[in-house]
């Protein structure tokens, strides 16, 4: 009997084209010849849509305007159904599709947070990924930060306010010279640095809090870490977790921003990362404990600053990590030997509810 795989992508989010872009890589890997794919896409205004057009489209984000592969479309969290009902507005009729398995392939809010997982969760519909508890827990950088920091992980000093009538920004300036600058101020919410400044005053500080407000209700401020950037992926089923080499990061920017992310192309990866092996290892035990800590499953990428001596600081988590041509989780994979296709088919079949595998 063929299986019926769902690739969720899009979503209401600042990170709606990086998504669009990721579920293209994961579509085009996944086996078909025992396999329906269901391509769901949600619009940048939260209309769900069964896209039936070419991959491509999806990739350069025109599949919004190819208006004759859009059917109307919506995940049912009654679990009879335990897939989507699709409609035929012409004949004012729908139709349900069960789903074995689906792969929310969306970046950030509204897709990483654990918003779209516990809708999974309602339809008893298996997923690939962190549970809804451990999606939002990693999603927001604040309340991650203080777990590790609370488990001994060490994290850079930081501070975080909130946005409303208890916002002061004098008092977040005192802090801020506790800490010491440059800083780096961040929406708590938000992934693929969107929002995200590195300041070297009080002036700029309060100016980076007020454009990180417009991403998330809340914001971190935290202390510059002078380090290298390293980034190990991990991957967990019911039998086996794997933990892949280091991965580094050298930036084309002054830091590894949006912009030097997916745009300018000038920046390098370096796989595996030039570390001495003690170093090395205590990173990838300090990924591991992170992703069990956080109670994750399925995969995540976790990332680290590594300093001249050797310290390590825990930078942040992703549960929805990149799928791009260039993106570390992928790419650190297969350098472990397993290639698109496989990770996946590995990635559906590892898909669960909640922390148990199916």
């Amino acid at each position: 009997m063929s299986k019926v795989y769902a690739v969720c992508f899009g979503g209401a989010s600042s990170e709606y084209e990086i998504s669009c872009v990721s579920a293209s890589w994961v579509i085009d890997c996944i086996k078909t010849e025992d396999t329906e794919v269901l391509k769901i896409g949600i619009s940048k205004d939260g209309v769900w849509f069964l896209y039936n057009g070419p991959t491509e489209r999806i990739r350069n984000l025109s599949w919004i305007d190819d208006k004759e592969n859009l059917v109307p479309c919506v995940i049912s969290p009654c679990t009879v159904q335990h897939g989507v009902f699709v409609f035929n507005k012409a004949e004012g009729t729908f139709a349900s599709k069960r789903i074995d398995a689906v792969f929310p392939v969306l970046h950030g809010k509204n897709g990483e947070d654990g918003t779209i997982q516990g809708l999974f969760e309602l339809a008893r519909i298996p997923y690939v990924g962190c549970s809804t508890y451990s999606s939002a827990v990693c999603m927001d950088k604040i309340t991650a930060k203080l777990i590790c920091t609370g488990a001994g992980i060490k994290n850079a000093k930081m501070t975080y306010v909130r946005s409303g009538a208890d916002y002061d920004a004098e008092a977040l300036k005192r802090e801020a010279e506790k800490i010491g600058y440059p800083l780096f101020v961040k929406p708590s919410n938000t992934g693929s640095s969107v929002g995200v400044s590195k300041v070297k005053s009080s002036d700029e500080l309060v100016k980076a809090v007020e454009n990180a407000f417009k991403f998330d209700r809340k914001v971190l401020v935290e202390e510059y870490i002078e380090g290298r950037e390293i980034e190990v992926a991990v991957f967990s089923d019911s039998e086996r977790l794997i933990v892949s080499e280091c991965g580094e990061v050298v930036p084309d920017a002054e830091f590894y921003d949006f912009e030097a992310k997916y745009v300018s192309g000038g920046s390098k990866t370096f796989i595996p990362a030039n570390l001495c092996d003690d170093v090395a290892e205590n990173v990838r035990a300090a990924a591991k404990q992170v992703f069990e800590l956080l109670d994750c499953k399925g995969l995540s990428r976790v990332d680290f600053f590594v300093k001249k001596d050797g310290e390590i600081y825990f930078n942040e988590i992703n549960t929805i990590p990149g799928f791009t041509e260039i993106s570390l989780y992928p790419s650190l994979m297969r350098h472990l030997g397993i290639d698109g296709e496989e990770l996946v088919e590995m990635l559906f079949e590892s898909a669960s509810l909640g922390g148990a595998c199916l």
